[in-house]
């Protein structure tokens, strides 16, 4: 298997092509089949092959699998290759895995919806992009991944296509990742430039060895974060993320949760040689982390819509994520990436089961006491908030927590590491809150919706409560994997650490003293029980009440957070409208104009030809006259 490493994406891409060619026809049962077919087998394939690499190799050694040349000129070229190492394996059992139970919840939540075909024909393709993207051995096949999985973030967000909002969020998705995926594009030009390749191992050998000016690094290392924050959502470029919810609500899970969103942190954690060597970009990295998991949770604290409470949480999640990466702890930044898919994955699934108790319903003003009504779905997304409040001993608690204890004792900006701990600290706390607040008007308290919707309350169907358990149980324990040093043994890190090479200059491992991880253990658990306190005082048996009263206390403050701080505006307000602007001016006035002086010289030219038209009769005579007249003018002229 190790040596056919392009069967895995190629499977779900027989299945994109087989569901999108036939499955309309063939109906829901070939659809079906073929989607958690394809999806299983590339989930299995991709589990043989892990077993095998670790039976043939050693300390993290990078197997390589070369399908032929791609290109090849003027001493540059690139490589169709597949590559098999520590961290593409712990992304490769994560977005398998976690993507065939999303598939399999998705049989369930989308049955009655018209375009069931189309819909597992674009998740299939997403997973085959997403596979190529964690697979590919340089930066410049991963880009054809990256691509993808945008097309079909673009393709599954828009899946509603008859309605106005969901088609416009699609396109706000697409433009904005084109902004991050410019900055990928100049950085691999640098890198051709300078490096001569890039391929994942070359570059990071011959950045080790000092062959590329600092500035250029630096430059190289911002240009990819720019990538990294399109596809990953951070300021100032999240903005499509909250308005992705447009999509089916297992889209959201899949790709705006647990897989593609992650994207930027693996490529990040990918170039650690080249962060490290760029600590200033490193740096930049961290802040914005910091910023964006603040700035998201703070609009966390008053959403109404269930999704979109998630939405801003897994935003506030990603800036956590790179914090991780940012301060040079890139084990702790995707050991949160691999929990954060547990946790999140099930609370997104969850929504979808409460919206499917609920006959589409998503506002949770209209929810409450749904505990009894759906007791598997209230239970499961009970444990994936306990995870993401970060109370232990859950796997939200373990991550974040190696996150933050990294942030406050980082040797590359100690100052600023404490600056952006703080952020997270502060993060952590509106975390613990909005979902707990979630948790309380959802489930808690009395029905507040339509008589009909109470009377067709009922729990999901097995396809989907099953996936929910397993996610549920997954968050619950999936911080064993990166256990704190002074509790027990960071399995995950150790295994991580083979591909954070030494390299002269950088840290290839923060080390926390045990001191410092009590503090931020205790700390974060404090701030977590704090957040949940707060929550269940005021929502637990007041309902909407304590919304209603700030409210009436600060009406402002209360209208910017739920209006998300009017960012959306000001973006509206300062890029799109006088971007429309400046269009409608080149369309009615300089085009307008382009195309009158077209027009004229067109009616011109028109005219000059039906004045030669009659000097071009076809008849002998008149071309005899005319001979004749010239010949009279002409002697007249010169005798």
């Amino acid at each position: 298997m190790l040596d056919k490493l392009w069967l895995i994406p190629i499977l779900p891409f027989a299945g994109f092509l087989l569901n999108g060619l036939f499955g309309k026809r063939a109906g829901k049962g070939f659809v079906t089949a073929i989607a958690l077919l394809a999806t299983l087998a590339a989930a299995i394939l991709g589990t043989v092959a892990v077993i095998q690499y670790n039976g043939a190799y050693h300390h993290g050694e990078r197997h390589l699998n070369v399908v032929y040349e791609w290109f090849h000129s003027g001493g540059i070229g690139a490589d169709i290759a597949f590559q098999l190492d520590p961290l593409s394996i712990v992304m490769l059992m994560v977005v398998t895995w976690v993507g065939f139970l999303i598939h399999l919840y998705s049989v369930g939540y989308m049955h009655h919806e018209e375009g069931y075909w189309r819909y597992f024909a674009y998740l299939n393709l997403f997973l085959s992009a997403m596979l190529i993207l964690i697979l590919g051995s340089s930066y410049l096949f991963m880009f054809v991944g990256w691509e993808g999985v945008g097309l079909c973030s673009y393709l599954l967000i828009g899946f509603y296509y008859e309605t106005d909002y969901a088609p416009a969020a699609g396109k706000k998705a697409f433009i904005v990742n084109r902004i991050g995926d410019f900055g990928f594009l100049v950085a691999m030009f640098l890198m051709f430039a300078y490096i001569g390749s890039v391929d994942f191992a070359r570059v990071s050998q011959v950045a080790a060895g000092g062959g590329i000016a600092t500035g250029i690094l630096t430059a190289i290392c911002l240009l990819l974060f720019l990538g990294a924050a399109g596809k990953s959502a951070q300021i100032p470029l999240y903005v499509w993320l909250p308005d992705a919810m447009a999509g089916p609500t297992p889209v959201s899970a899949l790709i705006h949760a647990a897989t593609m969103v992650t994207a930027g942190v693996y490529m990040i954690a990918r170039s650690n040689v080249l962060y490290r060597l760029a600590p200033s970009a490193m740096m930049v990295v961290a802040i914005i982390g910091g910023l964006t998991a603040l700035f998201a949770a703070t609009i966390g604290l008053r959403q109404f819509d269930i999704k979109k409470v998630l939405a801003y949480s897994t935003v506030s999640q990603l800036g956590f994520m790179f914090i991780g990466v940012g301060v040079g702890a890139f084990s702790a930044g995707v050991f949160h990436l691999v929990t954060h898919a547990f946790f999140k994955a099930c609370l997104f699934l969850g929504s979808g089961s409460v919206i499917h108790a609920m006959s589409g319903e998503q506002d949770v003003r209209n929810m409450g006491g749904l505990k009894s009504k759906i007791p598997i779905t209230f239970w499961t997304f009970l444990i994936a908030t306990i995870a993401i409040a970060g109370f232990p001993p859950f796997a939200g608690f373990f991550s974040k927590d190696e996150i933050l204890a990294s942030a406050f004792v980082t040797p590359y900006f100690p100052g600023v590491g404490k600056f952006i701990w703080l952020l997270g600290t502060l993060a952590a706390f509106c975390t613990a809150f909005y979902m707990y607040r979630l948790v309380y008007l959802t489930f808690y308290g009395s029905f507040r919706g339509t008589h009909e919707q109470e009377h067709h309350l009922h729990e999901s169907p097995p396809t989907m409560t099953i996936p929910l358990i397993v996610l549920a149980a997954l968050s619950a324990v999936g911080g064993a994997l990166g256990l704190p040093h002074v509790i027990g043994h960071n399995f995950l890190g150790e295994w991580l650490g083979h591909v954070i090479p030494e390299v002269e200059g950088t840290h290839a491992e923060i080390h926390i003293p045990a001191s410092s991880e009590w503090t931020v253990m205790i700390i974060s658990t404090l701030v977590a029980i704090a957040g949940w306190f707060l929550a269940m005082r005021l929502y637990k048996d007041r309902g909407l009440a304590s919304d209603q009263a700030f409210e009436q206390r600060a009406p402002g403050l209360a209208h910017a957070i739920e209006n998300k701080w009017y960012v959306d505006e000001l973006y509206a307000a300062i890029i799109v409208r006088p971007l429309a602007a400046l269009s409608r001016f080149f369309w009615k006035g300089v085009d307008a104009v382009i195309d009158g002086i077209a027009a004229m010289l067109g009616f011109v030219i028109r005219g000059f030809g039906e004045v030669l038209r009659f000097f071009q009769t076809g008849n002998v005579r008149n071309y005899a006259l005319m001979f004749f007249i010239g010949v009279v003018v002409f002697l007249a002229v010169f005798s």
